[in-house]
């Protein structure tokens, strides 16, 4: 996370590819996911943008931002808390309280009157945050071991402080919070939720053997860091359904400060996540890894891959892997981020806008909703 920065212009990009897409290209096939009936295989990835009213709640510019994207087959929000202590930085989006379901039901209603179809991603940060930003509070991980490095908080930069290592008997009240969240996503619209398991947040964090350094049933061996992932996804499939949930994994994925040496806690997370029957698993990974082609045999559901920053989001490479039968679907985050048609010009060959990092990050419409689509 960085600084919000003064935004610069907008500049085309050209675009890597040049030749319009065949009509029967493998982008354009449905797909269905559970209960997600998604009109092409192009998916927007989660974007942390900061754009959301300081309590959390989606505004007008939020409704604007993801409307002019219902074109993905499927939209994954930004990262959402379903708690005050799960917030890891200013101005994102939340879903936890009214204001906040309210704010995300004029989002569903945008996507949906364009087409469209949205999942909230709900994303606790756990020891990824400051007190400054959760209102005080100290922030909880599954160990008292703290990350490396800084936060930006409404105060500036800020190191990270030592979590608060979470109680056992806390446990089921987080994994509550979590079916909340999803229950109100789902009472506002949205059609469906992806579990945030990835990146160094809080589900990472206890899967990951050199963060997680309990002694009881949710550390030590891989069934043990798995144990908490898996009570999160039956709970909230619990209050929604598991046809309506999504969730995302990176293995060995450092970000944030992980570090993980046994990647044997996927192959059980991944099996006893196909008994809850969830709808796809999100990968974030190297189309090349054994670990992605691994996951691939052994998920059962639709199984989505986004290349992370491992590679560009390259159109025909992309292309290929669908066409392959590698993955069922694909999300990309930059391209939809300067591009809010990037669909149709994918399927034209045509020029890419070229995001500017400048305001990815805080601020207003600028770097936001500005981005031009095509004439």
């Amino acid at each position: 996370m960085v600084r919000p920065g003064r935004a610069g212009p907008c500049k085309s990009l050209k675009a890597h590819v040049t030749n319009p897409l065949t009509p029967d290209s493998p982008f354009f096939r449905p797909v269905t996911a559970g209960a997600l009936q998604a009109s092409n295989r192009l998916w927007m990835a989660p974007l942390t943008r900061n754009r959301a009213d300081a309590d959390g709640t989606p505004n007008d510019l939020s409704v604007e931002y993801y409307r002019q994207r219902a074109g993905a087959g499927v939209i994954i929000s930004e990262g959402s808390q379903p708690s005050a202590v799960g917030q890891g930085y200013p101005n994102t989006a939340g879903l936890v309280t009214d204001a906040n379901e309210a704010g995300w039901k004029r989002v569903a209603d945008a996507v949906h009157a364009d087409g469209g179809r949205i999942v909230a991603q709900l994303m606790h940060v756990g020891r990824i945050s400051h007190p400054d930003t959760t209102g005080g509070r100290t922030p909880v991980a599954p160990s008292a071991v703290r990350p490396a490095g800084e936060v930006f908080t409404v105060n500036g930069q800020q190191d990270f402080p030592t979590p608060r290592e979470l109680a056992a008997d806390e446990l089921p009240g987080v994994a509550g919070e979590f079916a909340d969240a999803a229950r109100r996503a789902v009472a506002a619209g949205v059609d469906g939720v992806e579990l945030h398991a990835a990146n160094g947040y809080l589900l990472h964090q206890f899967l990951a053997d050199g963060v997680n350094a309990r002694t009881d049933a949710y550390g030590g061996s891989p069934e043990n860091r798995a144990r908490f992932v898996v009570e999160v996804a039956q709970a909230t499939a619990d209050a929604i359904g598991a046809d309506r949930i999504g969730i995302r994994i990176s293995p060995g994925n450092p970000f944030n400060d992980i570090a993980e040496s046994d990647l044997s806690v996927y192959d059980h997370l991944v099996g006893r996540l196909a008994e809850v029957g969830l709808a796809y698993i999100h990968v974030v990974g190297e189309p090349g890894d054994p670990i992605v082609a691994k996951l691939r045999v052994a998920w059962p559901n639709t199984f989505v891959l986004n290349t992370g920053f491992g590679m560009d989001s390259d159109r025909d490479g992309l292309e290929r892997l669908l066409a392959d039968g590698e993955v069922d679907a694909v999300t990309v985050g930059r391209p939809f981020l300067a591009n809010p048609d990037l669909v149709e010009r994918w399927r034209a060959g045509a020029e890419l806008n070229e995001p500017d990092p400048a305001t990815f990050y805080g601020g207003g419409a600028e770097g936001y909703t500005d981005y031009p689509r095509l004439s």
